[in-house]
């Protein structure tokens, strides 16, 4: 199951349900990020997964939440973004997401690749709008925000901004 993309810059990527056993190319996947792309995702300095993390990471019920990898296709032990959303316990009709893409990979289309996927999938469980917290700095995010909701509300609270896209029927 999953899907193979092109990304812009020819790399062929295969996008696909995250997985327990997923647990080790995450940890590596994470310990290769820039510091940089770490705060933007994390909004602070991420220290290492715990076990906890990986599980609560990869064992997840695709239901109430859902995540996507993206591995290389001609390497597929090689993890180069991850996407993923959680449903809102309050209100079943929305989610945070979450998208980390790869350094090398950033700029490519990948992003936008994972958004739309996890869109898709929102969309057939039952969900109709993203949330997500971010730097008021990360344009780059807000822009692929922009591109996966049809209609989008930003409050700017300080340094971050809280974005909800509703997504489209």
């Amino acid at each position: 199951m999953g899907m193979r993309v092109r990304l812009d810059n020819g790399t062929q990527v295969r996008i696909r349900p995250i997985e327990p056993g997923d647990k080790p190319l995450l940890e590596v996947a994470l310990g290769q990020l820039s510091d940089e792309t770490i705060r933007r995702r994390f909004l602070a300095p991420k220290p290492r997964l715990t076990g906890t993390d990986l599980r609560y990471l990869t064992e997840v019920d695709g239901r109430d939440h859902y995540a996507l990898v993206a591995v290389l296709a001609d390497r597929p032990d090689v993890l180069v973004g991850v996407g993923r959303w959680i449903r809102d316990t309050e209100r079943a009709d929305r989610a945070e997401v979450a998208i980390v893409i790869g350094d090398g990979l950033q700029g490519h289309g990948l992003g936008t690749a994972l958004g739309l996927a996890l869109a898709d999938a929102a969309r057939e469980r039952g969900v109709r709008s993203f949330t997500a917290t971010m730097l008021a700095e990360n344009t780059p995010a807000q822009r692929l925000f922009a591109v996966i909701s049809h209609r989008l509300r930003v409050t700017h609270d300080g340094a971050t901004d809280e974005l909800v896209g509703d997504l489209a029927a």
